[in-house]
């Protein structure tokens, strides 16, 4: 899958920024790297929450993997409530392995172990987020909830997605397209 043109309406390579009125907590202040963007539905993760504590060492221990000290502090996200029992790795897109996703050209998404044995040796990616689980929507459902006002998009770059605090991303992200977030009303409206 290519990139979308400026024109494009698919937010393949983009950033959702969820609204205060998304409606669903799972995504309250939620920001999303879109992977894919099509008429046949869309996948992405959300970069800006944790789950709890739970590090990649320990992650990789439970699946009976050695970790490092590049994985000892390494966060895992709550990708989305999609198979949440799966992992994904966001990563930049100078290191690929089989089945990876080059989303970008500057972006990459991998779901194997390479990628994970791969960072806990040191040989790894530049940038890499890990999460369990995704956000996934049917053909037509995101751009419903766009139109109904559920989300705004952003440009991604990797200081949103990799080099922010979880906390202050979604700030971050709204700031970036020149919104306040004191000025976002928490119901939808309709003229």
């Amino acid at each position: 899958m290519t990139a979308p043109d400026a024109t494009s309406t698919y937010m393949t390579g983009r950033l959702l920024v969820a609204m205060p009125t998304i409606g669903d907590p799972r995504f309250d202040r939620a920001v999303i790297y879109m992977c894919a963007h099509s008429e046949e539905g869309a996948m992405g993760l959300v970069v800006n929450k944790l789950l709890g504590s739970l590090t990649v060492s320990e992650l990789m221990k439970q699946l009976s993997l050695e970790g490092s000290a590049a994985t000892a502090s390494m966060p895992v996200h709550f990708g989305g409530p999609v198979e949440t029992g799966r992992g994904f790795v966001l990563h930049s897109a100078d290191q690929t392995y089989d089945g990876t996703l080059v989303v970008d050209g500057r972006m990459a998404l991998t779901a194997t172990m390479d990628v994970l044995k791969a960072i806990a040796a040191g040989s790894g990616p530049r940038q890499a987020l890990m999460a369990l689980g995704y956000s996934g929507w049917g053909p037509g459902q995101l751009d419903d909830e766009i139109q109904a006002n559920g989300w705004l998009q952003v440009p991604a770059d990797d200081d949103l997605v990799f080099g922010t605090a979880p906390d202050a991303t979604w700030e971050r992200a709204l700031t970036r397209i020149g919104i306040d977030r004191k000025m976002l009303a928490s119901e939808a409206g309709h003229a």
